[in-house]
């Protein structure tokens, strides 16, 4: 617990309180222990402990509210939909385009770091929601795929 070093009439001593309960602490004084009671009840302070519950983000609070399709979902039309938020760089799509799984359609500016939306379904391009330089929230619906 707490270690001391006492210096007594020209005498080194080493003590190291092991315990205390109410008045009584368990003392080590140079390899002995001693029962010690004291004349008033010591107060121990402890460190509390913080406990967080744990926060669920707004759009996975129900799976229809979904960022992206599953990978193993059914291939077709849907939405991409912005998986952080952030500020779009570069848009590689256009209204009318075909896309495959796994193209490109834009580049996200994250934290610091461009990241890439890719496509998780293939199909024609129905429309783009969001424009180069558009801030966009985790959520939002970046492009449909028909």
């Amino acid at each position: 617990m707490r270690k001391f070093k006492f210096k007594i009439n020209g005498n080194q001593y080493d003590a190291h309180i092991v315990s205390m309960e109410d008045n009584v602490a368990e003392v080590e004084i140079n390899g002995t222990v001693y029962q010690v009671e004291v004349d008033q009840a010591m107060q121990m302070t402890k460190t509390p402990k913080l406990v967080r519950s744990v926060s669920v983000p707004s759009t996975d609070s129900h799976p229809s509210v979904a960022k992206t399709s599953s990978p193993s979902g059914p291939k077709g039309g849907g939405t991409i939909k912005s998986p952080l938020p952030g500020v779009v760089i570069d848009v590689f799509v256009k209204e009318g385009d075909t896309v495959s799984i796994g193209q490109k359609l834009l580049v996200l500016e994250a934290m610091k770091m461009e990241n890439n939306i890719e496509a998780d379904k293939g199909g024609k391009v129905v429309s783009v929601k969001k424009a180069k330089g558009d801030s966009v929230m985790e959520g939002d619906v970046l492009v449909v795929i028909e």
